[in-house]
């Protein structure tokens, strides 16, 4: 039989260098017949063994019998109502080309996103110790963002999970981007809301939130990650393509070289979607909904009196006031990266955020003003008299040693 090198040199005799049928075959020492059947034939020859027929072949009239009754029904059971006593392995696979003929079609669900329609979020917690300061290291969570017509990803670690910094996390993500998705989906952090009596139910502040943005907060099931599985590989992502050889000096450092790398990330070519991020995003943002005019209530906010202690508690740190304030109403905020207070408008605390926990952060000033305030209000000590020394009754003395007879009491 002619082999796919000859058939190949045959034609490229013909074709290239322009020989004939004779000239072909007796370059290469075959006969002008398989010359003609080469050039005539416009695929290469392959080598095709005729089939010797199989023991199950007897049995396939039956197979089909029992898969038109039950077309999931197991093929052992098969094998056995039609008397198969053979090897399962070669009966199973017949039975495994036969059933498609017989199961009703059930083609798989591909979901598809409109431009503007979702944005998918997560918390995903890195697999690395970071330096907090203070001698304290730990894993703060990073929040994910992935919107789903574009897969345009966006991520910023965030110094905890509580509602009022996931809150701050959304909104620098979504004023870098200028523009929100129409529904966000969530699972179930608590930060976030639950599931109550069979129903969604959403915290107070994303309630606020999403008011503030005009947009849809879609809770995903317990137990339903494929709800939000964009964001889950996206996850993935981070952690097996950005992490890998990486050490950090603080969330901050974390945060630089996280954003250089989502530039490069989403600028390459995504397999789903056949393009880069980076060239849907236009009209994925377009479709958006506006960012309102004015920011929303962010992070931590209170209003207190300002109690002797002088220092007021965000997350798990305290933060050093100006004692000048100690018993009138003050307003602390707090975002990602800073606490402040203010006084009647006038600021009267500014530190930057701890990221370690448990920590009191004091102002030299505070503390120098709070000592000059404590001096004020000592009492004056009477200084004593170097010339002023006291006389003691010797008669004391008499007594005490019985020297003084003392009138008894009459019987």
């Amino acid at each position: 039989m002619l082999n796919v090198e000859d058939w190949a040199e045959i034609r490229r005799l013909s074709r290239a260098e322009g020989m004939t049928i004779k000239g072909i075959a007796r370059a290469l020492g075959i006969s002008k017949n398989t010359v003609r059947r080469a050039l005539a034939s416009v695929e290469p020859p392959k080598y095709v063994r005729a089939p010797t027929g199989s023991a199950v072949d007897a049995f396939v009239p039956r197979i089909k019998e029992c898969l038109k009754a039950d077309p999931w029904m197991p093929a052992t059971v098969i094998a056995e109502r039609v008397g198969w006593d053979r090897s399962i392995t070669v009966f199973r696979a017949r039975v495994r080309e036969i059933r498609p003929e017989f199961k009703p079609a059930d083609p798989a669900s591909r979901t598809t996103y409109e431009p503007g329609e979702v944005m998918q979020c997560d918390l995903w917690f890195p697999p690395a110790k970071i330096p907090l300061g203070a001698g304290h290291a730990g894993s703060p969570p990073v929040l994910t963002m992935v919107s789903g017509y574009s897969r345009y990803l966006m991520a910023r670690m965030i110094p905890s999970r509580h509602a009022e910094d996931l809150i701050a996390g959304h909104w620098e993500l979504l004023a870098e981007l200028g523009a929100v998705a129409r529904t966000l989906v969530w699972d179930n952090e608590g930060a976030v809301g639950r599931w109550v009596s069979g129903k969604p139910v959403l915290a107070g502040e994303f309630q606020a939130f999403r008011g503030s943005l005009g947009v849809t907060i879609f809770q995903a099931r317990p137990r339903d990650p494929e709800t939000k599985g964009l964001v889950e590989r996206a996850n993935g992502y981070l952690e097996t393509s950005f992490m890998p050889g990486r050490s950090f000096t603080s969330p901050h450092d974390f945060n630089r070289q996280l954003s250089a790398w989502l530039i490069r990330a989403n600028s390459r070519h995504h397999r789903r979607i056949e393009c880069r991020p980076i060239d849907r995003l236009g009209a994925d943002r377009a479709a958006m909904v506006a960012l309102p005019p004015v920011a929303p209530a962010l992070g931590w906010h209170r209003t207190l009196r300002l109690p002797r202690d002088h220092y007021v508690r965000v997350d798990t740190c305290d933060y050093s006031v100006d004692p000048a304030a100690i018993g009138r109403r003050i307003q602390v905020r707090a975002n990602l990266h800073e606490v402040t207070a203010t006084m009647d408008g006038t600021l009267v605390a500014r530190h930057p955020r701890s990221w370690a926990p448990h920590q009191t952060i004091t102002d030299a000033d505070h503390a120098a003003a709070a000592a000059l305030m404590r001096r004020a209000h000592l009492r004056p000590v009477r200084e004593p008299d170097p010339d002023e020394v006291e006389v003691r009754d010797l008669s004391r003395y008499d007594a005490m040693f019985g020297l003084v007879e003392t009138d008894a009491p009459a019987a």
